[in-house]
C-alpha cells in the first residue's frame, strides 16, 4: 500500500490491547521524514546470533517500522498460532527464524527509515543469506532497484526492475483496489493453495514482467498489463496482494509460510472461478448508541434511523462485532462500519467504537472501512488534533481505509473557489501519509428536479424516470451533517474536486433510494463512475439480487453496497454473488 510523501509515527492516542514497535512510539509528534533516497548497502559483514526466542518455532519476527497499520497481519499471525517478535535493531533482523516485512506506505520514505535506521544492511544481508522472507505489498516493491513514486528512488536493488505507476489511460482505474485473479509461473510453496482463487490488492504502483526479473517471478497479475503478483526464489517469499486480507485464501498463504514442514497446509487447491478483477459486494453497518447507551447497528430510511412507533427507539439490527464476524463468514468482499453515533465533537473520545475496530479486525480477514466524524477538532482543555492524529487511531485500531463525508465536501467546495490545494484539509492529510488508496470520499446527494438543464450551474442530466409533474432533468446536490444540509455543490463537481485532492474511492450514496429497496440510482452511479478514474462503490437502494446485477452492467460501478437487506436477512450475500456469477458477472466466490 503506497502512501504519498511523508507519514506520520505517532503515539498511541488510547490504550491498546498489544504493543507496538519502538519506531510507532518513538515520538509524541509527526514526523515528518526527509525524502532523500539513499542507497542499501549490500554488506557481507554481518554475523549471525540465533537468539533463544527466535529459535521458538512459535515466534515470527516482524518488521513493523511505524508507517501505518498493520494490525490485520498481527491478528492473522496470532491466529494462526504464532507469537511475534518486533524488530527494534538490525540485530533482531540477522537473528529471525522467519521475517515477515508488511510494507505500508510509500516508497521513499520507507526507504529512508531501513536506511537511517541500519535496518536495509540488516535485511539486504538476511534475504542474500536465502533465509526465510515474506514480503507484502511494498515489502515486494522494496526489494526492487528503484520507484517512480516520488522518485526516482533507489531500492534495495536485490531484483532487477523499476517499480511504476499504473497506467489509467487505457481505462484502468488507479489505484488497483480489490480481489483479482493471479497466474502461477512457477511452484511458488506459499500459493499452492491459491489455484484460481481471487486475492486482495491495494495499490497504485507496481513491478513488470522483464527478461531480467524473470527468474524470480512465482505469479503475475493481469490489470490493464501483467504486472508482478509474487516473486521467489528459494526461501525468500514477496507477494503485492495482501494474505491478511485474502480470506481464507490468504491465510493458507501465511500458514504455508510459517508452517513450511507441516502436512496439514497440503490441503490443495480447491477449484475457483478467478480470472480477472471482481466486482465487490461490501456489507455496511451503520452503528451507533441506542437511547440505552449500547452500541448496535442501526439502518435508516432515508438517514432517518427510529421506529415509527409509539417509542420512536432507535432501529437495533444487531451488535457489531457479531454482525461483521458474520459477514466475514458469508462471503462479504469487505465490510464498513459508519460511525453516526455521538462523539462528534471529540472523536478520539469514543472508544467504543475504536474497540469494536479491535475486535472486528481479530476475525474479519478483509478489508474494514470506517467513517464518521473524523476530521480536526479542538478538545474541551484546548489540544487540538489534526484529522490525520484521528485517522491514525482509527487505522491502528484495524480499518485499512478511512471514510470521510462532510469535511470532503467543504475541502472541495474550497478548492473549486480557490484552486489552491493547501494541503490542510483532512483528506489530503490523510492520503497524503496513508496514501490515496486508504481514503474513501463518501458523497450523499439528493435529487432536485428541473424543468431546463441551465437552471442551475451544475451538472444536470435527463433522468430516466421523470420527477414531479414530469419533469425530466435533475441535479444532485450535496449534502452535509447526515443529509440534514444541503450545499451549493454537485455530486458530479464534488467527485471530479475530491478525485484532484486524493481521494481514492468513492462511496456513492443517495438520500431518495436510502432504504426504498427499489434499485440503486443508476442514473447518479452512471454519471460519477464515467466522470472518475477511481473506484466508485454504488450504494443505497438495493432490495433485491437483481438491482446488483443491474448496477454492474449498466454502469463502472466497481463495487455494490447494501445493509438493510443484509442484517434483516432478507438477500444473503452468498445470493448476491450466486446471482452476479449466473449472470456472467465476475465475483469472489
Amino acid at each position: 500500500m503506497e502512501a504519498a510523501a511523508v507519514f506520520a509515527s505517532a503515539p498511541p492516542l488510547s490504550t491498546r490491547g498489544q504493543s507496538y514497535s519502538s519506531f510507532s512510539r518513538s515520538s509524541h509528534c509527526f514526523q515528518f521524514l526527509q525524502l532523500n533516497p539513499l542507497k542499501c548497502k549490500h554488506s557481507r559483514t554481518f554475523s549471525v546470533h540465533a537468539s533463544a526466542s527466535a529459535a521458538d518455532d512459535s515466534v515470527v519476527t516482524l518488521l513493523d517500522y511505524g508507517a501505518g497499520n498493520v494490525r490485520s497481519l498481527r491478528n492473522a499471525i496470532h491466529f494462526l498460532g504464532c507469537n511475534i517478535k518486533d524488530v527494534q535493531t538490525p540485530e533482531d533482523i540477522l537473528n529471525a527464524k522467519r521475517l515477515i516485512f508488511p510494507g505500508v506506505g510509500a516508497f521513499a520514505p520507507a526507504m529512508d527509515v531501513l536506511n537511517k535506521k541500519g535496518l536495509a544492511e540488516a535485511l539486504c544481508a538476511y534475504i542474500q543469506q536465502d533465509r526465510p522472507f515474506l514480503g507484502i505489498c511494498l515489502g515486494l516493491q522494496l526489494l526492487f532497484e528503484s520507484s517512480e513514486e516520488n522518485g526516482p528512488v533507489k531500492g534495495l536493488g536485490l531484483i532487477p526492475g523499476v517499480v511504476g505507476r499504473f497506467d489509467s489511460s487505457n481505462g484502468c482505474r488507479v489505484p488497483h483496489i480489490g480481489w483479482n485473479a493471479i497466474k502461477l509461473t512457477k511452484d511458488s510453496e506459499i500459493l499452492d493453495d491459491i489455484g484460481s482463487s481471487h486475492v486482495y490488492f491495494v495499490h497504485s504502483y507496481c513491478a513488470i514482467p522483464s527478461d531480467d526479473n524473470k527468474e524470480w517471478i512465482s505469479s503475475t497479475c493481469n490489470y490493464g498489463d501483467d504486472f508482478i503478483a509474487s516473486v521467489r526464489r528459494g526461501n525468500v517469499h514477496a507477494v503485492q496482494f495482501h494474505p491478511e486480507k485474502s480470506g481464507e485464501v490468504g491465510l493458507s498463504v501465511l500458514r504455508r509460510f510459517l508452517y513450511p514442514k507441516s502436512e496439514t497446509t497440503k490441503t490443495g487447491a480447491s477449484p475457483r472461478n478467478a480470472t480477472k478483477l471482481a466486482k465487490r459486494v461490501i456489507a455496511c453497518l451503520d452503528v451507533r448508541t441506542n437511547d440505552k447507551g449500547d452500541l448496535i447497528v442501526t439502518k435508516g430510511d432515508q438517514y432517518d434511523v427510529r421506529e415509527q412507533t409509539a417509542e420512536n427507539e432507535v432501529r437495533n439490527l444487531g451488535k457489531p462485532v457479531d454482525l461483521a464476524g458474520q459477514y466475514y463468514k458469508d462471503g462479504a468482499d469487505e465490510v464498513s462500519f459508519l460511525n453516526i453515533t455521538g462523539f462528534r465533537d471529540f472523536p478520539l473520545g469514543d472508544l467504543p467504537m475504536l474497540q469494536v475496530l479491535r475486535y472486528a479486525s481479530e476475525n474479519c480477514f478483509v478489508p474494514l472501512t470506517v467513517g464518521g466524524g473524523i476530521r480536526d477538532f479542538t478538545d474541551g482543555n484546548g489540544r487540538h488534533y489534526s484529522s490525520l492524529e484521528v485517522a491514525s487511531e482509527y487505522f491502528r485500531s484495524g480499518a485499512d481505509k478511512i471514510s470521510i463525508g462532510s469535511d470532503a465536501v467543504y475541502a472541495a467546495e474550497e478548492y473549486l473557489k480557490t484552486k489552491v490545494k493547501t494541503g490542510k484539509s483532512s483528506l489530503e492529510q490523510i492520503s497524503r501519509v496513508y496514501g490515496n488508496q486508504a481514503v474513501v470520499v463518501s458523497i450523499d446527494p439528493r435529487r432536485v428536479y428541473l424543468r431546463d438543464p441551465n437552471e442551475v450551474e451544475f451538472k444536470s442530466i435527463k433522468v430516466t424516470n421523470p420527477g414531479p409533474h414530469g419533469l425530466e432533468y435533475a441535479w444532485y446536490q450535496c449534502t452535509v451533517n447526515g443529509g440534514r444540509e444541503g450545499r451549493p455543490i454537485g455530486a458530479y463537481e464534488l467527485a471530479k474536486a475530491v478525485e484532484e485532492l486524493g481521494a481514492g474511492e468513492i462511496l456513492l450514496n443517495c438520500i431518495d433510494c436510502d432504504g426504498q429497496g427499489k434499485g440503486f440510482d443508476i442514473d447518479l452511479i452512471k454519471l460519477i463512475s464515467d466522470a472518475v478514474s477511481i473506484p466508485v462503490i454504488a450504494s443505497s437502494g438495493a432490495g433485491a439480487v437483481e438491482h446488483f446485477s443491474e448496477v454492474f452492467s449498466k454502469t463502472n460501478a466497481s463495487a455494490a453496497l447494501a445493509a438493510g437487506i443484509f442484517h434483516r436477512k432478507e438477500v444473503p450475500i452468498q445470493s448476491v454473488k450466486e446471482y452476479l456469477l449466473k449472470e456472467g458477472i465476475e465475483v469472489r466466490m
